[in-house]
């Protein structure tokens, strides 16, 4: 009979960019490696990790609200641990500390000694890791990742772009890259296990190198593992998309023809405080080049309102360049000043609420040209990948087009992971809608007073 004790249960919520997810699969398999479990229910948890995002204020302080909530916990289970991971660790190691209820602070280059750190703290020894590496790519790490239709797959770490907005190169390092061999075993096994769609991440991941072997290389190796299996990646900067690795998404049938693309500004001024290191001109001709390589195409874009000096001429240059290029789709946010960035040093002078009508005029707009070329696609076919039940209704499937647009169908035979052939029938600016081909030609049949095969 054994008399061993249960495992000690860790509940991780995650916060942030896809990259973070990636990040807290890797933290999952570290700690079931070192004997923890995991549990989606807080209240068995005798752990409770946070993995944060530190890119806008905001992000920051719905953080803050989750810790308040954790301190309720704590309170009812004396002997809980908190801990807080990624980003926001590395930038605020120290006011974290301060209240007492954080225990654990760990950055995302020291997920190796979250165990360590974790057994000590249930001795009352809280720990703090937070050194940045320029070699911790976790290469060597199995992530915990459950089964499913979609996998994120990090290739390479931390940001030498040092953009005046952004906390990344300061909260995640330098860049650092995984070896492609070790990426495409890992890939070899996601095949294996049946999932459908992986999508390769970095902060600025068309920067991959491993020796010889750069973006391209890679994209085409993992596009050869399985070409049932559709290949994408995000967030490429402008500098670095090749022309390898625009032919590369051309020619490999199983990479999405989809490229997110961001130009945060329109204005070659605003660029040049921003330090993207591109002009405007620049941005336009590489539109020009990919669109040409690859017909039908989508290509979505971030966009930073309001960043300081930000006049209304340079806000209309880009608005302007949005109606000329037509983006498929614009993440847009208002400028959040970030401690220790260039911009931090500039004086943030576009009131907040003219941030927001900028924001919400280029968001306005988006979802007009979005609308637009939605509905050019009704009458058409498009192949979806199923990806699960829609939120919205236990009778509809939802699932994404090669070009990254959500569609919404009926629930028939179809299981996640299968491909299935929709007639769009109606739109609005973020989703498709639409039948199965099959009961198409059915309907159609049984109108002319015929029988389906």
């Amino acid at each position: 009979m054994s008399t061993s004790l249960p495992a000690r249960r860790v509940y991780l919520e995650t916060y942030g960019c896809q990259m973070n997810v990636a990040d807290s699969e890797v933290v999952g398999g570290i700690l079931c490696a070192n004997g923890y479990a995991l549990t989606r229910d807080i209240a068995e948890a005798d752990v409770v990790l946070v993995n944060t995002c530190a890119i806008r204020e905001n992000a920051e302080q719905r953080i803050y609200g989750r810790l308040g909530l954790f301190s309720t916990y704590k309170r009812r289970y004396p002997g809980m641990l908190v801990g807080v991971l990624g980003c926001m660790a590395e930038r605020l190691r120290s006011n974290l500390l301060e209240d007492g209820l954080v225990d654990i602070v760990v950055g995302p280059d020291e997920y190796r000694k979250l165990p360590g750190l974790m057994e000590r703290a249930f001795t009352g020894e809280r720990g703090v890791a937070v050194r940045l590496s320029r070699v911790e790519n976790y290469d060597d790490l199995t992530p915990a990742r459950a089964d499913g239709v979609c996998a994120w797959l990090s290739v390479m770490r931390g940001c030498d772009k040092f953009c005046t907005f952004c906390v990344v190169p300061f909260t995640r390092g330098r860049e650092r890259s995984r070896s492609l061999e070790s990426i495409v075993a890992e890939v070899r096994d996601l095949a294996v296990r049946g999932l459908r769609e992986i999508t390769l991440l970095g902060q600025n991941v068309n920067s991959f190198r491993d020796g010889h072997y750069d973006f391209a290389d890679l994209m085409r190796n993992v596009a050869a593992v399985d070409r049932s299996m559709r290949i994408r990646f995000t967030t490429s900067h402008p500098q670095d998309m090749s022309e390898r690795l625009i032919e590369a998404i051309a020619e490999e049938v199983n990479i999405c023809k989809y490229v997110h693309l961001p130009v945060q500004s329109g204005s070659d001024r605003i660029l040049g405080l921003m330090n993207r290191t591109y002009s405007v001109d620049h941005y336009r001709r590489l539109m020009h080049r990919i669109r040409k390589a690859i017909p039908g195409v989508a290509i979505s874009t971030d966009i930073i309102s309001g960043f300081p000096s930000e006049s209304v001429s340079d806000h209309r240059m880009t608005v302007d360049l949005i109606r000329e290029l037509r983006f498929d789709g614009a993440f847009t946010f208002k400028y959040s000043p970030r401690e220790g960035t260039k911009a931090w040093e500039m004086e943030d002078n576009v009131p907040e609420e003219e941030k927001g009508r900028r924001v919400w005029e280029i968001t306005e707009l988006q979802h007009a040209i979005a609308l637009e070329q939605n509905t050019e696609l009704i009458g058409t076919a498009v192949r979806v990948l199923v990806e699960g039940q829609s939120k919205k209704s236990r009778y509809e499937y939802t699932g994404r087009t090669d070009t990254n647009r959500s569609v919404v169908f009926p629930h028939s035979d179809e299981q996640p992971g299968e491909f299935a052939d929709i007639r769009i029938d109606r739109t609005n600016s973020a989703t498709l809608f639409g039948i199965r081909v099959g009961d198409v030609i059915r309907a159609a049949s049984q109108s002319l007073g015929g029988t389906a095969a």
